[in-house]
């Protein structure tokens, strides 16, 4: 992988085998194997809006369930993105966006601020979205908050298509987290709070 802001992590569990790179000074090239089809996907598109590289492997529980694969692959990158955000230092911090696909609107807003926290205000209006579980979606996003150590709030204004709500909450916090995670040269390398520090 790239130089630049990246790390790895690599998660056991008697559930799943996780193993993430990312380079958040990427270009959104990704590499993602999860077993789960749709979640690959979604993945594919967090990482190429965001622009940070993703390296994902996970071998997990399938035969139960998708829940643990959705559920530790969010902790592992989350993981890895505050270990290579680091201090935060210079980076822009907040960032908010309203993102259009078709017939939906979703708005997401972050604050990488180093303290977790998730409003979540998607509705689906059929529990599957082929095989997967649409609950897995809020899980996903709950684990990379919790683990990154950003808040993020989405909310899904309007939409018909299942597939279209669950793709505009992946580009929506792609690109939050793509405008929140860049140097701001005005910063000059300080700690965007008047902290001192986020964590």
């Amino acid at each position: 992988m790239a130089e630049g802001r990246s790390a790895s992590i690599a998660r056991k569990t008697n559930e799943t085998s996780v193993k993430v790179s990312v380079n958040v000074d990427g270009t959104g090239t990704s590499t993602i194997s999860t077993g789960v089809g749709f979640f690959d996907h979604m993945l594919d598109q967090l990482s190429r809006h965001s622009l940070i590289d993703m390296a994902i492997e996970v071998k997990g529980d399938l035969h139960v369930d998708d829940h643990h694969t959705v559920e530790d692959t969010g902790i592992a990158i989350g993981l890895a993105l505050a270990e290579a955000l680091g201090d935060r230092r210079g980076i822009t911090r907040y960032a908010s966006i309203d993102l259009a696909m078709d017939e939906t609107m979703t708005k997401a807003a972050i604050d990488v601020s180093g303290r977790p926290f998730l409003v979540w205000k998607v509705a689906f209006s059929a529990p599957k979205i082929g095989t997967f579980d649409t609950e897995l979606v809020r899980e996903f996003f709950h684990a990379l908050a919790q683990n990154a150590g950003v808040t993020l709030h989405v909310q899904n204004i309007y939409g018909a298509n299942n597939h279209h709500i669950s793709e505009t909450c992946f580009k929506a916090v792609a690109r939050v987290l793509r405008a929140a995670t860049e140097i701001d040269p005005r910063q000059k390398g300080r700690v965007p709070s008047t902290k001192g520090m986020l964590a």
